[in-house]
């Protein structure tokens, strides 16, 4: 299982991948005369920023609650989610724009060389984004999964960049737009993961309810706990990395507070020991409806 600290090593790689990527990108688009893949690496430069800001993100995401935020720095992560969607979508609009421009401006036919770069490309971000993505589902962190769909918007846009420049290749100087084109199929999909990731993130920021699946887990494992008579209202939200709960729970209306009160806190323990990384839990209790006297 994932750990945020193999979550920070993961950002800090990306941030040395992307820098290396971007150079090699932006040299070989000059030599090779394919302005998609110059702006492909001008992609992979807004891809640095978009490792910093999860790097920054997921460090203070973990922050422990102190006086100023008393809940924790858990937003931070959605936040830093957000930022990167946007700079996903800007990155895809720039390509846009450069690749419509190219198309109403002949250009020549890319270098023959820049096939096997943009296919080392492809394979680089397309195993790097799974894994980070398999990260990401792991600790449930939205920031990651961002990353995740960054680094395989720039294997999509250099998968589109190889096709165009192929049939710019094999059709001639009638066929040089070729791999303007498909860099805009490309962005086409970018913008569509983008506003999608931006969803996810602002849903988080805004305390959105998690899966209906979790919580109802989380109901299941609080109805089980030993003088729990029923299970009332049951709220989740996602604070970064974690889960955070309101809980009401019934028993029996004749019990004392302090007999109550120890029910309620085997609640809790049960609910911090399971295995859906919920840190904090508030449960109140409730005496459950009295039976119906028989006739």
């Amino acid at each position: 299982m994932a750990t945020i600290e193999s979550g920070v090593r993961l950002s800090k790689l990306a941030l040395l991948l992307n820098a290396v990527l971007a150079l090699l990108k932006i040299a070989g688009g000059i030599f090779g005369q394919s302005y998609v893949l110059i702006a492909d690496g001008i992609e992979s430069t807004a891809d640095i920023f978009s490792s910093i800001v999860v790097w920054g993100g997921l460090r203070l995401a973990v922050r422990p609650a102190d006086e100023n935020h008393p809940f924790g720095h858990g937003k931070a992560e959605p936040i830093a989610s957000v930022l990167v969607s946007f700079l996903l979508l800007g990155a895809a609009f720039l390509i846009a724009a450069q690749s419509l421009q190219e198309i109403l401006q002949p250009h020549a036919v890319p270098r023959w060389f820049t096939l096997p770069l943009l296919l080392l490309v492809i394979v680089v971000k397309e195993t790097f984004s799974r894994w980070v993505l398999r990260t990401a589902h792991s600790l449930e962190s939205t920031a990651l999964m961002s990353d995740a769909w960054h680094h395989r918007s720039d294997a999509l846009t250099s998968a589109a960049a190889f096709v165009g420049i192929l049939i710019a290749l094999l059709g001639g100087p009638a066929y040089a737009s070729a791999d303007d084109w498909a860099a805009l199929a490309a962005c086409c999909v970018i913008v569509w993961n983008g506003f999608r990731l931006l969803r996810a993130a602002l849903d988080e920021i805004m305390d959105a309810s998690v899966s209906p699946e979790i919580v109802k887990a989380v109901r299941q494992i609080a109805a089980d706990v030993e003088g729990v008579a029923d299970i009332d209202k049951c709220r989740v939200r996602k604070v970064g990395l974690h889960l955070a709960l309101d809980i009401h729970v019934r028993v029996d209306g004749g019990l004392t507070v302090r007999r109550g009160h120890e029910i309620a806190h085997r609640v809790k323990d049960r609910l911090m020991a399971s295995a859906h990384r919920i840190n904090d839990v508030t449960v109140h209790i409730e005496p459950a409806p009295a039976a119906p006297l028989s006739a």
